[in-house]
């Protein structure tokens, strides 16, 4: 009876082990959950919306405009940030009566673009000023713009800082659906 016990003690701990090491292989490299904290992305995410992000979509494809993106706040690598990729390196923004202008040429597609009023902000989003983007960078900005702290503010997101893609909503069950 000893031995059958230290078997199935042994077997369970086996199927433990592995169940926590590929969660964390799942979690590291492939889909990372992740709670919204604030406003900024509304209406497109609330605050307590938990997502799902893709951490490996990037290595098979480039970033969109338009994709809502996750990545290590520049200013503090230890925080992640959420929001939506507008630009990217040499690129010219600018915010012109609420609307985005790429290198000159008004922005409405993706269609978000075109129902969100963007704010002129921040010392990156002040009125006329016209913003290049480095190479290997890209300037990102909250869908709520009036309480949107981004790249109007302090800068770019540097390429290596980005973690990935949020794809999905799984929580709250009213609000479970893919995310444009």
């Amino acid at each position: 009876m000893k031995e059958k016990t230290k078997r199935i003690i042994r077997e369970y701990a086996e199927s433990l082990l592995i169940a926590a090491v590929l969660a964390m292989i799942i979690r590291t490299f492939i889909v990372t959950p992740f709670k919204i904290p604030t406003g900024s992305m509304e209406p497109t995410l609330m605050p307590g919306d938990k997502i799902f992000v893709s951490r490996f979509i990037y290595r098979f494809n480039r970033p969109q405009r338009g994709d809502v993106v996750v990545f290590r706040y520049p200013e503090d690598p230890r925080r992640d940030f959420i929001k939506r990729l507008v630009a990217f390196g040499g690129e010219t923004v600018e915010i012109a009566a609420g609307k985005l202008k790429i290198d000159g040429r008004l922005i409405d597609q993706p269609e978000i673009f075109q129902q969100i009023f963007y704010e002129n902000q921040g010392a990156y989003g002040a009125p006329g000023a016209k913003i290049t983007v480095p190479p290997n960078h890209y300037f990102v900005l909250g869908d709520n713009s009036a309480s949107s702290r981004d790249s109007r503010y302090w800068g770019f997101v540097p390429q290596k800082l980005m973690l990935g893609k949020a794809f999905v909503i799984w929580w709250p069950p009213g609000r479970i659906g893919r995310i444009k």
